[in-house]
């Protein structure tokens, strides 16, 4: 396996800019997810590691050797795809041992790899069957199957659980990252669910038009957003956002919200009096107090939604949507008035001209990966 180097890499259509300068060091034997809504740029960057895609400018290296100028079968890596791309005539072990065949690999070499790689994905009793007589689990696995018997520098993944329904995409993601650990394989994984990134990633890079947003651990993007943008596209319920006014005078601050809501806040040294902001606060930090023992807020619960484990309210504030995610089972009525409490701890403030997230006094600026 080999470390990836992406140095300042473009892509343009004629005039027209799909990536602007990515730089991204992805370590030997590292899992990274490319996150990112559609058009973002993450599968065209993907397909420029691959050579599917021609390199505009800056040079992307796998294992030291720059790589810009190779065709795909040169450069010693593995893709799967989200439509599978097997061979419909063959069988199971057809499939998984072509790479090898037109290697002119030793017959025993090519049939000890697929034994091994298909009792590895449990596939022993499927290699002779025909795709067509498989299931969307069984035919990703195939095609997995199909790069792992190549033994390749790294693999990348094109969304490949997207065909999937929700239980088997639950199913292949524990695969995927079991067989990972197994492994030991620099993985390049691109999705535009966020709880695939979450769940998968070593790292994450979160794109969008064309930019690196942010790179970093799933809980370091989650607890510490770059912007409004990262904080809005991780985390499912999705973070919850109020525009107001930033007020500070010693150790102390809050938020002015448009209807005269104040809600404290950390003070942010990057933060002036009269700023305006937007308040980012989790559902799960945002709590339904019931008994006066903590500051709180008056909002209007308009739907309640049940979900067995939790309960997400959904309530006014300032004539804005807010959703709270709690464990309880909370007795509330529709078109009632709740009191609520943020986790001053863990609210989020922004700058709302420029979108990005300023710092709090306990948190040093180099926790902030961009």
């Amino acid at each position: 396996m080999a470390s990836i180097e992406i140095t300042n890499a473009r892509k343009s259509y004629g005039a027209v800019d799909v990536l602007h300068g990515i730089n991204l060091d992805i370590q030997d034997g590292e899992f990274i997810v490319l996150v990112g809504p559609s058009g973002c740029g993450k599968s065209t960057l993907l397909r420029m590691i691959a050579g599917l895609e021609d390199i505009t400018s800056g040079d992307i290296s796998i294992g030291g050797t720059v790589i810009n100028d190779l065709q795909p079968k040169d450069r010693d890596i593995a893709m799967v795809f989200q439509s599978y791309a097997l061979y419909p005539h063959m069988s199971v072990a057809e499939n998984m041992s072509y790479a090898l065949t037109l290697r002119k690999t030793a017959k025993e070499k090519v049939a000890s790899a697929i034994e091994n790689v298909a009792g590895v994905l449990g596939l022993n009793a499927l290699l002779e069957r025909r795709p067509k007589a498989l299931s969307g689990g069984q035919r990703q696995r195939v095609a997995m199957g199909r790069a792992i018997v190549r033994q390749p520098q790294a693999f990348l993944f094109d969304e490949p659980l997207s065909n999937l329904d929700a239980r088997l995409r639950e199913q292949m993601r524990t695969e995927i990252r079991k067989l990972h650990r197994r492994l030991g394989a620099t993985s390049v994984y691109v999705t535009h669910d966020q709880i695939e990134a979450m769940t998968m990633a070593d790292r994450i890079v979160a794109m969008y038009n064309g930019i690196v947003q942010q790179v970093g651990t799933p809980l370091e993007i989650y607890d510490r957003p770059a912007n409004i943008f990262v904080a809005s596209f991780i985390g499912s319920p999705a973070m919850n956002f109020l525009e107001g006014i930033y007020q500070a005078e010693g150790d102390k601050a809050a938020i002015t919200l448009e209807d005269g809501t104040v809600i404290p806040v950390l003070p942010s040294p990057q933060a002036e009096n009269g700023q305006h902001i937007t308040l980012g606060a989790r559902p799960e930090h945002i709590d339904i107090v019931q008994d006066g023992s903590r500051p709180a807020v008056s909002s209007n619960v308009e739907l309640i939604e049940p979900m067995g484990l939790s309960t997400l309210v959904h309530v006014t504030l300032a004539g804005k949507p807010v959703k709270i995610f709690t464990l309880a089972r909370p007795d509330l009525a529709i078109g009632s008035q709740v009191q609520i409490a943020f986790n001053m701890d863990k609210t989020h403030i922004f700058d709302r001209q420029s979108e990005q997230r300023l710092l709090p006094l306990n948190e040093p600026r180099h926790t902030q990966q961009t």
